[in-house]
Parts: C-alpha cells; structure tokens; sequence
C-alpha cells in the first residue's frame, strides 16, 4: 500500500474529530475565535514535531520564495475557509454543512490543472460530474428555496473553494523545497503556517472582537484537543500531498463523510433527509470514482 493513503485516512479521521469538537465551541466562541483556537493550540504540537527532528538530527529544508508566498497564501485561504466551514453549521445540519465544503476535491481538480499542470482523466472527469449530481441534490432541500444560488449553497461552495486553494497552495510549497524527505517537507510547511495563521488571526480578534482572545484561551480544554488533532491532520494532509496529487489526496479524504455522518447521527442526533442521505452518497461514490479511475 502506498504511503500517502494511511497518512490521508488517518488525516481525515483526526479532522473529523477536530471539526466535531469545534462545534462544540460554537456555543461560546465566535466563528474566528472556534477557528483561532485550532491554530493557536496546534503551535506547541508543531514545535514539538520539529523539535523532535532537529534532536534526531534531521536537517530541515531552506524556505524560498515561492514557498513563503504559497504557505501565506495558503494559510490565508485556509483561515477563511474554516470559518465558512463552521457558519455553515448554524444554516444546516452537521453533515450536510459538512458535504457542502467537500466539493473542495472537485474544485481541487480543477485548480491543480490550471495552477500545477496535474492533469485528470475522461473517466475521473466522469466521477466529478457524479459527485456535482450529489451536491445539486443536497442544494435541493425545501430548506434551500433559491436553489444553488443562496446563502445556504454560496457558503458551502466557497468554504471548499478556500480550501481547494489552500491545499493547491501547500502542495506548491511542499514542491518549492528542493531537499529533504516528505516527513520534513510537512513538518516545515506546517510551522511556518500556523504560526502565520496564529499571528494573523490573532491580531485580527485583538483588532476587531476585543475580549474574544480571552474567551478562546478559558475554553483551553477543548480547544487543546482542537488544536491537537488540527496540528495532526494537517501534518498529515501535507505529508500525503507531498507524495500525491491534491486532488487524489483529497478524494480519498471524504473517508471523512463517513466519520461525519455518524457523528450527525449519534452525537448531535441530527438525521439527514432521504434526499440529503443521496446526495451524499452520490458525491462520496463521485469520489471514491475519481480515485480509484486516477
């Protein structure tokens, strides 16, 4: 088995539980301070990461230029996107919102086409237009009278729109460093993001929501698990993008949709429509489709 395809299920299982337990947080923190606190407590897990490979003696790459542009770049979009990502909790139900920001994969195609030149197939272009017919499903709800031009489906597209940018971007940054194996590769990529992204939101709650700061440091007992399995995935989902296509990479990412649905089901008893319930496996089939056809 390949290396990347562990590391991304793993990935995925711990963003699940990252994204569960942010929910949680909703109730007392506002969407940029539930979104500060995956960052903020993932920096002490990364600077143990890369402590740790400085001890063994592993030598870490040199950033460039185009990597300090694409992890900026990057971690800006990623930002964005969470917080999109947790909004669209409170316009529908977990899984659902969830599925919304899956069309990152799709967008992911796309994006690594015309950015990086990774090219897809006629068939993984069929399973694309497979998962598209799941989520013109789930943005057929009664709920969603304006069809896919609403808040609801605006929302969801441009949370995995963010996000297809993102993992694009920290694909290239992975690329940009001419040495060291994928292990050291993420582990960099990912310092130099969160702590970006830590600083940059950071000073954007101090600016803009006086207080919020304090409020995410008294939730530090769920927000240290957020910030724990957020450093973890995310290191994961480096590692996996640094051995594989993006678009690939996230395909098999919506392992995730599983993990959520029963998260939905038995923690928040939300259950889905039998329409939503097609819609999702409609777009889970798309692509597990476009990785198997890669």
């Amino acid at each position: 088995m390949e290396a990347w395809i562990p590391i991304t299920i793993t990935a995925a299982a711990l963003q699940n539980v990252r994204s569960t337990l942010q929910k949680h947080l909703k109730g007392q923190l506002s969407n940029n301070g539930a979104t500060l606190s995956r960052f903020l407590f993932g920096v002490p897990v990364v600077l143990v990461l890369i402590f740790g490979l400085r001890v063994t003696g592993t030598r870490l790459p040199t950033p460039n230029l185009s990597f300090l542009i694409t992890t900026g770049i990057g971690g800006v979009a990623q930002i964005l996107a969470t917080a999109l990502l947790l909004y669209s909790f409170s316009l529908r139900n977990f899984a659902v919102g969830t599925a919304f920001s899956k069309t990152e994969v799709l967008q992911s195609a796309i994006f690594g086409l015309v950015i990086l030149g990774d090219q897809i197939s006629w068939a993984a272009a069929f399973a694309i237009l497979i998962s598209m017919c799941g989520i013109v499903l789930l943005t057929s709800h009664k709920a969603f009278r304006g069809g896919i031009f609403n808040i609801s489906a605006g929302v969801g597209l441009l949370s995995g729109a963010l996000f297809a940018v993102a993992a694009i971007c920290y694909r290239a940054s992975t690329l940009a460093l001419s040495e060291g194996g994928y292990v050291e590769r993420a582990a960099l990529t990912l310092g130099y993001v969160i702590i970006f992204q830590t600083i940059l939101l950071g000073a954007w709650l101090v600016w803009r929501e006086p207080g919020e700061l304090k409020r995410v440091l008294r939730t530090w007992r769920i927000s240290m698990w957020v910030g724990i399995c957020g450093a973890l995935a995310s290191f994961g989902w480096f590692a996996a993008m640094t051995l594989q296509n993006a678009a690939f990479v996230k395909a098999l990412g919506q392992v995730e949709m599983l993990f959520t649905v029963l998260v939905s089901l038995f923690f928040f008893r939300e259950v889905p429509s039998l329409r939503e319930w097609g819609g999702i496996i409609l777009t889970t089939l798309g692509i597990v489709l476009l990785l198997l056809w890669r």
